[in-house]
């Protein structure tokens, strides 16, 4: 399958790295520590998300903002050897211009900026959770992305492996990509479903840029 675009938007973890460990190891240490139980913590929807929309479904307001420093705090120091690239990441990026593609991230920028760097991966434009009001589902972080790279939404390709970043992709009017990376092909609504990146090549053309699409 081949899509034709003018910008490739690209989900940070799950998509181009993996800190799955990382992120449920402090999560978990977060829960404990303000008293969480196991059951309340399953409820809540994780990946893909904010952090102060998460600590909001869980913790009174006025605890939030303490909160949502604190997990930040644990997340950025467990950062070194917790990140690694993911199948097919290096040769996509490598292959597309810098002012092509964009990172939307629902990290905050400070910890996104922190994973990318453990993973060599420096982009450019990097729409994070400082830079939005409404953050995935919510389309904002995607047509800010497109805003930020000069580039009409309905040009943009969305790599995502969570269903709320899927969902944000489809409202901003853009062609979705999911990867099976973090969930099951059934819970994933996306134009395309591949394993990984490694199943998505890019040529770059005088009308943009031709997205290959595999098994």
């Amino acid at each position: 399958m081949k899509i034709q675009a003018d910008a490739l938007l690209f989900d940070n973890d799950g998509t181009l790295v993996s800190s799955l460990e990382s992120v449920y190891r402090c999560w978990t240490l977060w829960a404990e520590e303000y008293g969480i139980t196991a059951e309340e913590f399953a409820r809540v929807e994780l990946h893909g998300r904010p952090a102060a929309e998460i600590a909001a479904d869980l913790l009174p307001a006025d605890q939030v903002p303490e909160a949502v420093v604190r997990i930040e705090q644990l997340e950025v120091e467990d950062v070194e050897g917790g990140v690694h690239l993911l199948p097919g990441t290096r040769a996509l990026l490598d292959s597309v211009p810098a002012d092509r593609w964009a990172v939307v991230t629902s990290a905050t920028r400070r910890l996104a900026e922190a994973r990318l760097d453990e993973a060599g991966i420096r982009p450019k434009t990097l729409i994070a959770a400082d830079d939005i009001t409404r953050g995935k589902p919510d389309p904002e972080p995607f047509l800010l992305a497109a805003r930020r790279l000069g580039v009409d939404p309905a040009r943009c390709v969305v790599f995502e492996d969570a269903p709320a970043g899927l969902q944000a992709g489809r409202s901003a009017g853009m062609t979705t990509v999911a990867l099976t990376t973090t969930h099951q092909a059934a819970e994933l609504h996306a134009d395309v479903v591949v394993g990984d990146l490694s199943a998505v090549s890019a040529l770059v053309t005088d009308g943009g840029v031709e997205i290959s699409v595999g098994d």
